[in-house]
């Protein structure tokens, strides 16, 4: 069993805070350079998602997928049973991915155009790439991985502080006693196309 990318992904930040510090952003060729570094892994990733998108639209498994949601945290309800398809569920993940990675790009275009930070480039430059890479899409539709083990769907959300914040601390279910009694308790059901 390998380091996990939370470890990795730390020690790719202590590493590159220590090299940045002997980068010379003032010499405005480096600052260029860095910033074209930045745009190129980000370029990579878009072109790394569409591929992605690509396959998942070529495969086209609209094999039925039925799993148990968990409430929102601070919520009395009961997880929402949702039935979608393999497709469907890729390409929702895919999105969510999409949209984590502008808001990266927004979040670093505002620490860089307007609080003049330059450090942060360099690291972003690399764990978003190393992410992508790690991510569940990309075993399965790049690298062939069959969707089994930890890869098989739904997901498991990697846990942190965060998404244990988004989610109450619970995880998805996809056990057939958890869909049966959420199909039984009729919380949800509503088939995503």
């Amino acid at each position: 069993m390998g380091i996990s990318p939370q470890i990795t992904n730390l020690m790719i930040i202590l590493g590159m805070m220590q090299v940045t510090k002997k980068i010379p952003f003032e010499d405005e060729n480096v600052l260029n350079i860095v910033r074209a570094i930045y745009i190129g892994s980000n370029l990579i990733i878009a072109g790394l998602y569409f591929y992605i998108q690509l396959q998942i639209n070529k495969k086209k498994d609209m094999t039925t997928l039925k799993y148990v949601e968990p409430a929102p945290m601070g919520s009395s309800e009961e997880g929402k049973l949702v039935t979608t398809t393999i497709c469907a569920y890729d390409l929702n993940q895919l999105r969510q991915a999409w949209r984590g990675q502008l808001m990266g790009v927004a979040m670093m275009s505002f620490m860089h155009l307007y609080m003049k930070y330059t450090n942060p480039l360099v690291i972003q430059s690399i764990i978003p790439v190393k992410s992508v890479i790690e991510s569940n899409l990309f075993k399965i539709h790049v690298l062939g991985h069959p969707a089994s083990g930890d890869l098989k769907r739904p997901f498991k959300q990697a846990q942190g502080f965060m998404s244990a914040m988004q989610q109450g601390g619970g995880s998805v279910q996809s056990d057939k006693k958890a869909v049966e009694a959420a199909e039984k308790a009729g919380r949800g059901g509503a088939k995503e196309e």
